[in-house]
């Protein structure tokens, strides 16, 4: 399976901020975060739903895969997305193993499994 994804009783604000707390204690930091319908309103397009994206990083462990192959860079930061679908707020993210398994070195597979455990367990405690 491609993404892990999740929905959440909170609203959409709420969940973000939880999200956000989640990776921190994981020690995932926010380096970046696209407040997509705002963005896209910015550049003339109207888009009424939700959709945040947050770009996430352990600085440590990145430096650790790219040192093993450089290409993981194509990956990072990770992504996790906050978006209301039907009315319900969902929390979710590639799988790191999915998109390292593209490289096809199985010398980054154990550490993209470890990254992907991490970032579930983050958005678990965030729904």
């Amino acid at each position: 399976m491609f993404d892990y994804t999740v929905s959440s009783q909170k609203d959409f604000d709420t969940a973000v901020d939880s999200l956000k707390h989640a990776l921190a204690d994981f020690k995932f930091g926010v380096l970046w975060e696209l407040d997509l319908p705002a963005k896209l309103k910015e550049k003339g397009v109207d888009y009424q739903g939700n959709f945040r994206i947050l770009e996430v990083c352990n600085p440590q462990r990145a430096k650790a895969v790219l040192e093993t192959n450089i290409r993981v860079g194509y990956f990072l930061p990770c992504k996790v997305v906050v978006y209301v679908e039907n009315g319900i707020t969902m929390i979710g993210m590639p799988r790191p193993s999915a998109l390292i398994s593209l490289l096809g070195d199985n010398r980054l597979q154990e550490e993209a499994a470890s990254v992907e455990r991490d970032l579930i367990a983050a958005i678990n405690n965030a729904k």
